[in-house]
């Protein structure tokens, strides 16, 4: 090796030395070790929650948060299927009739002039259409 060489390869190596030298200095200081132990309490903590997790306790009620939360997509679509049959069958369209038609009926009693048997016979007509509505609601949802 030259002389030149020599003297580069030394440099080097003093910079290296001088660097690791410098980075030992500032581990050494107050705020390094400071972060240093921050970092030490997190992972412990971590490492705690990590055993806790694995405790069979934990472990089953995370089986069941899946299990309730694939329930609930079930439901979800169980629903919304028996609301399509429902607008299918045209009974959402009954309801609204129906709906239509109570209101009319309270309506109804608001007018001085009406006959008490009329208001019977609506009230009646009512209770038979909200009946018959029912058994359709029913005979929807077991299918």
């Amino acid at each position: 090796m030259a002389d030149g060489e020599k003297t580069s390869k030394l440099k080097e190596i003093k910079e290296m030395v001088s660097g690791a030298v410098e980075i030992m200095h500032q581990i050494r200081s107050p705020g390094v070790q400071e972060s240093f132990g921050n970092i030490m309490d997190t992972a412990k903590i971590v490492k705690e929650i990590i055993e806790v997790l694995k405790t069979p306790e934990m472990v089953k009620n995370i089986e069941n948060c899946r299990m309730i939360s694939e329930n609930m997509n079930e439901v979800t679509t169980k629903m919304q299927n028996t609301l399509k049959h429902l607008e299918e069958a045209g009974t959402m369209t009954e309801a609204k009739g129906l709906i239509k038609s109570a209101k009319n009926t309270m309506d109804s009693f608001s007018g001085s002039g009406q006959d008490l048997h009329e208001i019977s016979s609506s009230i009646n007509e009512m209770f038979k259409s909200i009946r018959s509505l029912a058994d359709e609601l029913r005979m929807t949802i077991v299918s």
